[in-house]
């Protein structure tokens, strides 16, 4: 099966956006793939936001990109644009560092008026950067993820359904498996 980063991109360790994320995580590798979690905030803030090319967590996660068949980008949605964090990541990657790769957009916000976000911020960066396929992604309303006391993750049904839906598209788009009784219609 195919080799799938998942990067979560929010600044904040209690992230929604990032627990939804490692959700999906959990059921593409009930799909057979194999997930290589990142999130962007456990990188170092210097090497960051001083560009730091050079420096080994950069290095390492440019490497992570360079060995993934595919990626999944979660980005919480902040002023109607993916986070200033995942933009620092992006920046300090190669060029075309999603050449050859599909790709998975999600993004997470507290109002439909962001749902646009992934279309029309998001969806132009992967492509300049390269991506093959960016199948169609989702915008997941931040009240639909419950986190409770013990950190454990439930998705309001229709948003898991959509969810599951978009990360069984992934899935085939990857060669891999899914969890749906009847084909994905096309988008």
């Amino acid at each position: 099966m195919a080799s799938i980063l998942s990067v979560a991109a929010s600044p904040s360790a209690s992230s929604r956006t990032a627990r939804l994320v490692r959700h999906l995580d959990d059921r593409l590798r009930r799909q057979g793939h194999e997930v290589i979690p990142l999130d962007v905030r456990t990188l170092p803030a210097q090497a960051l936001l001083g560009a730091d090319f050079t420096h080994p967590a950069i290095v390492e996660t440019t490497a992570l990109f360079e060995q993934a068949d595919g990626v999944v980008i979660g980005t919480p949605v902040y002023k109607a644009a993916y986070s200033g964090l995942l933009k620092s990541l992006l920046d300090l990657l190669p060029q075309y560092a999603l050449a050859g790769k599909t790709v998975l957009p999600l993004a997470t916000g507290g109002t439909t008026a962001h749902v646009l976000a992934i279309d029309y911020a998001l969806r132009p960066v992967l492509s300049s950067m390269g991506a093959t396929h960016i199948v169609p992604g989702w915008f997941a309303l931040d009240r639909s993820i419950v986190v409770a006391q013990d950190g454990t993750v439930t998705v309001e049904s229709e948003t898991d359904r959509a969810l599951s839906e978009v990360t069984d598209r992934f899935s085939l788009a990857l060669g891999g498996r899914t969890g749906l009784s009847a084909p994905v219609p096309a988008a």
